[in-house]
């Protein structure tokens, strides 16, 4: 059996967890999950830790001591499933943002075709967002195209945080070499995947936005991505991305 993973980064999310995992967890296809708790004051961790004598074996806990941003929770998380042998990872948001449902077509998606990363697009049939300001769907969507010029990258959806990696895809990038720490992370690590060679391939979802809790973007995190991508771009022509040497 494939062992699939699902990467959830936490800070503040008491009302969404134990929710979100238990709707990971009704699914037909087995998933395992891995927590990255940011130390969250509101106790989200307690509820982890509950649910783990619940779920042994299939619920697990990376507890770090700060927020450090939502790139370095994603890189450890990673780490820990190439660690364990984890076949197929998985990132998504623990606000119900992504619908848990879309797990098994993503899934599907990478073991029945020739790509090696998926993305859950919010853009490949239009603008598929609810309960976004008007404002914040137009900064999204032009966030992309922006991305996609700069880059040159042919994704419609350039910063989803919903995505589905193989194995192979992650062991070769040089994670320690992911530099940006916010949402400008998921552009990073979707042209290092090209750069290196792997296919990337967009699925149509409909993108929820949180009724619980809080969002977690801000002006810092946006103005990386609007500048970080310039760099991106020139690390690329550079011929800076390279694969991850063997230890």
């Amino acid at each position: 059996m494939n062992k699939e993973l699902v990467i959830i980064p936490t800070y503040n999310e008491k009302e969404n967890i134990e929710n979100i995992i238990r709707a990971v967890f009704a699914l037909e296809t087995p998933f395992d999950i891995l927590v990255v708790e940011d130390n969250s004051p509101d106790g989200t961790a307690a509820i982890v830790k509950r649910l783990i004598k619940e779920f042994h074996g299939r619920l697990h806990m990376m507890e770090r001591k700060e927020k450090q941003g939502l790139g370095t929770a994603y890189i450890a998380g990673f780490k820990w499933a190439l660690q364990n042998h984890y076949e197929y990872i998985f990132e998504m948001d623990a606000d119900f943002s992504h619908n848990p449902k879309d797990l098994e077509r993503l899934s599907s998606t990478l073991q029945n075709n020739s790509t090696d990363v998926v993305v859950g697009s919010r853009y490949i049939t239009g603008v598929n967002v609810v309960n976004w300001p008007m404002g914040r769907v137009l900064m999204s969507y032009y966030a992309s195209a922006y991305v996609r010029m700069v880059t040159g990258m042919n994704i419609r959806d350039t910063t989803a945080g919903f995505v589905g990696w193989k194995r192979k895809v992650l062991d070769t990038i040089d994670l320690d070499k992911i530099k940006f720490v916010g949402y400008a992370f998921q552009i990073e690590m979707k042209y290092t995947a090209l750069k290196l060679g792997f296919h990337i391939m967009e699925v149509p979802i409909i993108f929820t936005d949180r009724t619980l809790g809080e969002s977690k973007m801000n002006k810092t995190i946006f103005r990386e991505a609007v500048f970080g991508v310039i760099n991106l771009r020139k690390r690329g022509l550079m011929g800076k991305i390279k694969p991850k040497q063997p230890d």
